[in-house]
């Protein structure tokens, strides 16, 4: 039998996908890793982090204290033994970063402290270890490099996943999945379908967020991860948990442009165009509050007042903003705001998916063979509600762990190309697709979608815009797998499919969730019900 070099395909090129890359090219250089993007490697929510990673790095911080902020926030239904290994291993995880050439910002002022630590919403720390205000970018950047240097990692640009390839789907075993064995990407730039064949797959496709009208994630945010996942026969959990960011900017010319966290952490508040600060109504820590009580806070505040915003002011920052927030400084300068001297406006936007794909405390789905991380993931660790900067964090964390639990049985592998043990897997076959533009049609369901979501499914829910959107989601499902099955393949047709779908999953987990906890709020159950609740939402 012919010898084979054991295949890692990584779909996705954020914190999480690179990070395991790097790890698994490094583990040997027999391991043939590639490495997915569908645009260019750069372009995903890591680059725009601009917070930083959540971290015990000072003396006056414990690994008690940030499990129990992480608790408290995701509103009793984060796993404590999930939560707990990533504080835990943060550290040294972080550690790792830094020695692949991440450079995060330092300070002078205190010989003690390695590193300038900022603090954000539901943090009663200072733990935040970030790269001015373009932490996610510093990431990305140096993750890049390092994989460019790497022989045995190669990056396909501008390919799309359009579905996993697994055991079930192959023989037609179709009670079962089976081992995931690859999966049918496209070539977007050629216009062709390739069949990725790997003994591990890692799915690292980031959230979901352009499910939303609005929203800070890019245009690369559209579920393909959730999508894929569920369609191939592994679960989904706790999707009604959607975070919308509290503070947005809002400007007509702008495109949705986060203002972090990290400025109400420096002192910023919230006002209402009055001029009242109203944070202090709605929770204890006022603007500092957990995200998903200031997201619904600015919601009711937009509504009794019929304004379309709120402002951040920043006063109590005064001439220290430019040095603390250079990248939003000048961003809002570009917009005719000068946060030194005026408030800026803000809007809720919808910002983090909190559940995903299930996995277990080593990033494993159900399907033999599959993996996520990162964003797509539903690891446990946010619950009901994600903690600030506790996402850089899970993506190392659990990119690590992946990398720990998969590479032994990749190892131990046959060397031979045993084909009981890698099948060979058919082309896709395009049937009798033709290919008519549908451009027009793709883009006023892929609209019709955001609107549908924005205003019966964002941060206030009630069962009636529930059974609304999810009657209009099954027309939609209809419309798009006609589109789907007649038409060839485009990156557009692909996302739409992975939206709908996502969007319908999120429905599903809303309408079952008759409660409201974190970020799930529901006017007809406005209470939380731990009785009955107090567990995840798996689909």
């Amino acid at each position: 039998m012919p010898t084979r070099v054991p295949q890692v395909l990584i779909l996705g090129t954020g914190i999480a996908g690179l990070s395991a890359a790097l790890k698994f090219a490094r583990k040997s250089p027999e391991v043939s890793v590639t490495l997915v993007c569908k645009a260019d490697p750069a372009e995903g929510s890591t680059r725009y982090a601009q917070g930083g990673i959540a971290s015990v790095w000072s003396k006056q911080d414990s690994f008690e204290e940030h499990l129990q902020d992480t608790l408290r926030a995701g509103a009793g239904l984060c796993h404590e033994d999930i939560a707990r290994i990533c504080v835990e291993e943060g550290p040294a995880r972080v550690r790792d970063l830094i020695a692949l050439g991440v450079e995060f910002t330092r300070t002078h002022s205190d010989p003690d402290e390695t590193f300038d630590l900022h603090r954000e919403g539901g943090h009663g720390r200072r733990r935040i270890l970030h790269s001015d205000d373009l932490t996610g970018w510093a990431i990305e950047k140096a993750l890049l490099e390092q994989v460019a240097r790497t022989p045995n990692i190669r990056v396909l640009e501008h390919h799309v996943a359009i579905d996993l390839i697994t055991e079930g789907k192959l023989f037609k075993r179709w009670r079962k999945p089976g081992r995931c064995l690859g999966a049918y990407v496209l070539d977007t730039r050629h216009d062709r379908v390739v069949t990725l064949a790997a003994d591990v797959t890692i799915l690292a496709t980031g959230g979901a967020g352009k499910v939303y009208l609005y929203t800070s994630n890019p245009d690369t945010a559209t579920g393909d991860g959730i999508a894929i996942a569920h369609r191939a026969g592994a679960r989904v959990a706790n999707l009604e948990f959607m975070q919308f960011h509290p503070t947005c900017l809002f400007h007509p010319s702008a495109r949705t442009f986060l203002i972090s966290e990290a400025v109400r952490g420096e002192g910023g508040l919230l006002r209402n165009l009055a001029g009242e600060e109203f944070m202090s109504r709605h929770h204890p820590m006022a603007s500092l509050a957990p995200r998903d009580v200031v997201a619904r806070a600015i919601d009711m505040e937009m509504k009794r007042t019929g304004d379309k915003h709120v402002v951040l002011d920043c006063s109590a920052i005064g001439a220290e903003f430019p040095r603390k927030f250079p990248h939003i400084h000048q961003t809002c300068l570009q917009y005719g705001i000068d946060p030194v001297r005026q408030p800026i406006p803000v809007v809720p936007a919808c910002h983090y998916t909190c559940g995903g794909v299930l996995v277990d405390a080593n990033a494993a789905t159900e399907v033999e063979g599959l993996y996520a991380i990162g964003e797509v993931a539903c690891t446990g660790l946010h619950g009901a509600n994600r903690l600030a900067s506790n996402s850089l964090l899970e993506a190392v964390v659990f990119a690590h762990r992946t990398v720990e639990h998969a590479y032994p049985r990749l190892a131990g592998r046959a060397p031979e190309a045993d084909p009981r043990l890698f099948p060979e897997i058919p082309d896709w076959d395009s049937g009798q697709a033709v290919h008519i533009e549908e451009q027009i049609d793709i883009a006023a369901n892929w609209l019709e979608i955001r609107y549908l979501m924005w205003n019966y499914v964002g941060i206030v829910r009630s069962d009636r815009r529930l059974e609304r959107a999810q009657r209009r989601i099954e027309l939609l499902k209809a419309e798009v797998n006609a589109y789907y099955w007649n038409f060839l393949l485009t990156k557009d047709l692909v996302e739409l499919r992975n939206l709908l779908t996502v969007a319908d999953l999120i429905v599903q987990c809303a309408i079952s969730r008759k409660e409201s906890r974190g970020l799930h709020y529901t006017v007809d159950y406005p209470a939380a019900d731990d009785r009955n609740f107090l567990r995840d939402t798996v689909i």
